[in-house]
């Protein structure tokens, strides 16, 4: 990077470093906390409706399509491959019965809380294996990263 007449980087350039940055460091912490599953469970793809729905409850193919901003074809085979492995079932909308709803069964939402127990336990002894001053600054980054989010 070229220095300005004070020798240092112009901010534009320190700016964009901070994003590239940032933008590397939430994409491999996001890609790491996504592998930490249960052996032999679903794809991540798959297991991150099955949680939606755990977590949310009975949901739409539509919904679930844009949720994840994909055609309602690619997210019907995620469910297809939900319901014929017994992790999500399909009933009609009680409220209108020309909707159909998705939502786990009892293997699902076990596979879904295992999973999330899994993540945590993993990103929770990372954490824990910080010292002090270093979990201070990542609550006040975790602070920042949801005000940008929000904004």
């Amino acid at each position: 990077m070229q220095e300005d007449a004070t020798g240092q980087q112009p901010v534009q350039a320190e700016e964009a470093d901070l994003g590239r940055q940032l933008r590397t460091a939430v994409g491999r912490i996001y890609r790491r906390f996504r592998s930490e599953r249960p052996e032999g469970s679903l794809g991540d793809t798959a297991l991150d409706v099955l949680t939606r729905l755990h977590k949310r409850g009975p949901q739409t193919l539509t919904e679930l399509s844009e949720h994840d901003r994909v055609s309602p074809a690619s997210m019907s085979q995620t469910v297809n491959r939900l319901t014929s492995a017994g992790y999500a079932v399909r009933t009609r909308d009680p409220h209108d019965g020309r909707k159909v709803l998705f939502s786990t069964t009892a293997q699902g939402d076990e596979l879904a809380s295992a999973a999330r127990a899994q993540r945590n336990a993993w990103f929770d002894e990372r954490l824990r294996a910080l010292g002090a001053e270093d979990r201070a600054l990542l609550a006040r980054a975790a602070a920042l990263l949801n005000r940008i989010a929000d904004s």
